[in-house]
C-alpha cells in the first residue's frame, strides 16, 4: 500500500473514532445504555485500530506521525482508557435496567474521549509537522475545557431532574447555551494560537549542520553585483531580443480567442535560441501589466542578479519601465522563461516562452548520423481547460520522412503534471530538464509523467508509419507525425491509457556523479503540508513548509563549495513539483529506494502525495535563491523559502519580500 493510501486510511479510522466516541457519549446521555455499551466497545476497537495504522505509517517516516505519536494518540489513549474503566461497567449493568440515569462522570468520560479524538484529527489538519509546545498546550487546554463544561452541564441537568435545584438558583444551561459556551472556548483557544502566529519569526535561518554565517570577515556581495558575462566565448555572438509584456486578444489555431497576458502579443512568447557560448541579452519592457513583470530563466543557472525574482534580485518591472537581462549561454538544452511577479496569474494567462541552447560543435552527442533532422520545441499549456501545444489547440500535425531523426522538446508550462505517451515508435528520453541522460535505452509502449515546469527531450527515428504524442490520454490532443502528406486520412492512434509509467530513477546507465552526496556538508529537511500559518503577513490555511508559510519559513544557509543534501517529505494528499533556482539537483532516492539508473539531474522534481525524496547539489552559484513548489498557486499560498549563500545580500528588500 502506498503511503498516500495509508494516510487516507488513517484519516478514515480517525474519523470513525470520532463518530464512535461521540455516539457512545450521546447514547449514554439519552439513556440508550445497550447502544452506548456497544458503541463504547466499537470506539475502543477503533482506537486500537488507529494505533495499528499509525504504527504502520510510522514505518514510512517519522514525519507522517509526529503529532499523532506525541499528542493525538496519548491524549486519546488516556481519555479512552478512562472512559472504558469508568463508563464501561456502568453501561453494561445499566443495560439490564433501561431508563436509569448514569452517574455524571460516566457521561463526561465518554465525551472527553470524543473531544480528544476530534482534537487529534484537527491538529493533524491544522498544525501537522512539527508539533510545537503551543499547539500541544492549546489542544490539551481545549479538551480539558470541553470536559469541564460537559461536567457542569451534566451535573446541572442531574440536579434539576432530581429536584435539588435551590430557590433563586440559576437554571441549568440549555443545550444551545452549552454549544455556545463550548464554541466560545474554542474561539479563545484559536485566538491564542492566532496571537502566536503573529510572532512567527521572519528572517531566521537554519544551517543544516554546517557552519553558521560568518561575522563580516570578508566584504559582503550584493546580488546586484552578480550579473552576467559581458562578452561571448570564442566563436560566439551576442543575441539581442526585446520582449514587451502586454495584454492582448490571441486567436488560437481553432479560431478560439483568449484574453491573454503576452510577451510581444504572442502566446507563447518568442522562442529564444542560442548556441553554446553566445551571450543572450533580453530587454524586458512592460506595456500594461499592472501587477508588474520579470523574466525568470527556469532551469538555467544564470548569475543570481539575472534570476528575475522581485524582492530578491530586482524590483518588478512596472508599466512603462524596462530591465535588461544578460548572461552567457554556457548550458546546453531545453529550458523556458516566465514571469516571477504574480507568477500564478501571469504564467497561467500566457507570460511564458521557451529557451533552447544548441552545442557549439554543431551536432548533438547522441545524434549526428547525417540524417535529415526535425527539432520541435513544444510547450504544453492549458487555457481555461483547453490544452495548447505550442500555439495550437487540438491536434498539431507535422510531416517527417521515414528515417528522419526527430527530437521533441516537451516543456510543461502548467502548474500540474501531464501524462505523455508516444505511440507508433520506440524512443529514448535523451534529456530531462535540459540535462542529457547517460546512455538512455530505447523504450516503447510506456507513458511519461512530466512535472510542472519540467522538460523531456524525446528522440527517435521516424518510421514509415504514423507516430502520435498523446497528452493526458486524449487522442484528439497532442502531436501527429506522419511519414507523408497524408492529407486525405486521419491518424490511427492506439489506446495508451493502460501503458505503465517509465520510472526515470531506473532508466539509463549508472555513472559516477561529480561529487559524493554521502559526504554532504549540510543536510536540510523540508516537510510539505497544509497548516494554519502566516502568509505575507496574514493568517491563512497555508501550503506550508515545516509548519510555516512564506516569508516565515527559515532560510537554508549554505556556503560556496558546500555539498548540500536535502530531504523533501510530502505529508499532504497533493503533489508538489519542487523547484530550486540556480542549481540542478542530483536525485538520490525516492521513498528510501536509491536511484539505480543513469545520474538524474533535475531542476523540478515532483514529490507526489506521501513521497519522500532525497536530492543533493553543489553550492557553486553564489546568490540568494528561491526554493519553492512550482504548482504556482501553492507557492502563492506560502510554499516557498530561500537558499542563502553566506556573504551575499540584497538591497531590493530583506529577501523575504520575494514574490511568487
Amino acid at each position: 500500500m502506498t503511503t498516500a493510501r495509508l494516510i487516507l486510511l488513517d484519516h478514515a479510522v480517525a474519523l470513525l473514532s470520532v463518530v464512535s466516541w461521540f455516539g457512545a457519549g450521546i447514547a449514554a446521555a439519552v439513556r440508550r445504555h445497550r447502544l452506548g455499551f456497544g458503541l463504547l466497545i466499537a470506539a475502543a476497537l477503533v482506537t486500537l485500530t488507529r494505533i495499528a495504522t499509525v504504527s504502520v505509517l510510522a514505518g514510512r517516516g517519522r514525519w507522517f506521525v509526529t503529532e499523532k505519536v506525541l499528542l493525538g494518540l496519548p491524549l486519546l489513549g488516556v481519555a479512552g482508557a478512562a472512559a472504558v474503566l469508568i463508563a464501561g461497567p456502568r453501561l453494561r449493568t445499566a443495560g439490564e435496567a433501561a431508563g436509569g440515569r448514569l452517574p455524571v462522570n460516566c457521561v463526561v468520560s465518554l465525551f472527553t474521549a470524543a473531544y480528544a479524538a476530534v482534537a487529534g484529527l484537527v491538529v493533524t489538519f491544522l498544525a501537522g509537522h512539527p508539533l510545537t509546545w503551543s499547539t500541544a498546550l492549546t489542544t490539551v487546554s481545549l479538551v480539558s475545557a470541553g470536559a469541564l463544561l460537559t461536567a457542569r452541564v451534566a451535573a446541572r441537568e442531574a440536579d434539576d431532574e432530581e429536584g435539588r435545584g435551590e430557590p433563586g438558583r440559576r437554571s441549568a444551561p440549555t443545550r444551545r447555551r452549552f454549544v455556545g459556551t463550548a464554541a466560545g472556548a474554542a474561539v479563545v483557544g484559536a485566538g491564542g494560537t492566532g496571537v502566536g502566529l503573529l510572532f512567527e519569526p521572519v528572517g531566521s535561518e537554519v544551517t543544516g549542520g554546517g557552519a553558521a554565517r560568518s561575522s563580516g570577515s570578508r566584504p559582503a556581495r550584493s546580488v546586484a553585483e552578480l550579473r552576467g558575462s559581458g562578452s561571448p566565448s570564442s566563436g560566439g555572438t551576442t543575441r539581442r531580443h526585446v520582449l514587451t509584456a502586454k495584454t492582448a486578444a490571441v486567436r488560437l489555431a481553432s479560431g478560439r480567442e483568449i484574453d491573454a497576458w503576452t510577451y510581444n502579443g504572442r502566446v507563447p512568447g518568442p522562442e529564444i535560441t542560442a548556441t553554446e557560448g553566445d551571450v543572450i541579452e533580453v530587454t524586458l519592457r512592460n506595456s500594461d501589466i499592472e501587477d508588474g513583470v520579470t523574466l525568470h530563466w527556469h532551469g538555467y543557472d544564470v548569475p543570481c542578479g539575472e534570476d528575475g525574482v522581485p524582492g530578491v534580485t530586482q524590483r518588478p518591472v512596472a508599466p512603462g519601465e524596462e530591465f535588461v537581462y544578460r548572461f552567457r549561454a554556457d548550458q546546453v538544452g531545453t529550458y523556458w522563461y516566465h514571469t516571477h511577479e504574480a507568477s500564478d496569474p501571469g504564467v497561467r494567462k500566457g507570460l511564458y516562452g521557451t529557451l533552447v541552447v544548441a552545442p557549439r560543435e554543431g551536432r548533438r552527442p547522441d545524434e549526428g548520423s547525417g540524417r535529415q533532422q526535425v527539432d520541435a520545441t513544444l510547450p504544453v499549456h492549458t487555457f481555461d481547460g483547453t490544452v495548447v501545444v505550442g500555439d495550437q489547440d487540438g491536434r498539431t500535425v507535422r510531416t517527417a520522412a521515414p528515417g528522419t531523426e526527430v527530437r521533441l522538446r516537451l516543456v510543461n508550462t502548467d502548474s500540474g503534471a501531464h501524462r505523455l505517451a508516444l505511440a507508433g515508435t520506440s524512443f529514448r528520453v535523451a534529456a530531462v530538464d535540459g540535462r542529457g541522460l547517460h546512455h538512455p535505452e530505447q523504450v516503447r509502449d510506456v507513458s511519461l509523467r512530466l512535472p510542472a515546469g519540467g522538460r523531456y527531450d524525446l528522440v527517435f527515428v521516424m518510421p514509415d508509419a504514423d507516430v502520435a504524442l498523446v497528452i493526458d490520454n486524449d487522442r484528439d490532443t497532442g502531436v501527429w507525425l506522419r511519414p507523408d502528406d497524408g492529407a486525405e486520412r486521419g491518424p490511427r492512434i492506439e489506446d495508451t491509457s493502460q501503458w505503465p509509467e517509465l520510472d526515470l530513477l531506473r532508466y539509463g546507465t549508472p555513472a559516477r556523479p561529480p561529487f559524493d552526496p554521502d559526504a554532504a556538508d549540510r543536510h536540510f529537511t523540508l516537510v510539505l503540508d497544509r497548516a494554519v500559518a502566516m502568509v505575507d503577513g496574514r493568517p491563512a490555511y497555508a501550503q506550508a513548509v515545516n509548519g510555516r508559510g512564506h516569508p516565515s519559513v527559515p532560510d537554508l544557509l549554505v556556503a560556496e563549495g558546500d555539498i548540500v543534501r536535502f530531504t523533501v517529505v510530502n505529508r499532504s494528499l497533493e503533489s508538489h513539483p519542487w523547484h530550486l533556482h540556480g542549481h540542478p539537483v542530483l536525485v538520490l532516492s525516492r521513498d528510501g529506494t536509491r536511484s539505480s539508473g543513469g545520474p538524474l539531474w533535475m531542476d523540478t522534481f515532483e514529490v507526489r502525495a506521501g513521497e519522500v525524496w532525497e536530492v543533493a547539489f553543489k553550492a557553486a552559484n553564489p546568490g540568494i535563491w528561491m526554493n519553492h513548489c512550482h504548482d504556482l498557486p501553492h507557492a502563492e499560498q506560502g510554499m516557498m523559502l530561500l537558499v542563502s549563500y553566506d556573504g551575499v545580500t540584497t538591497h531590493f528588500g530583506d529577501g523575504h519580500a520575494a514574490h511568487g
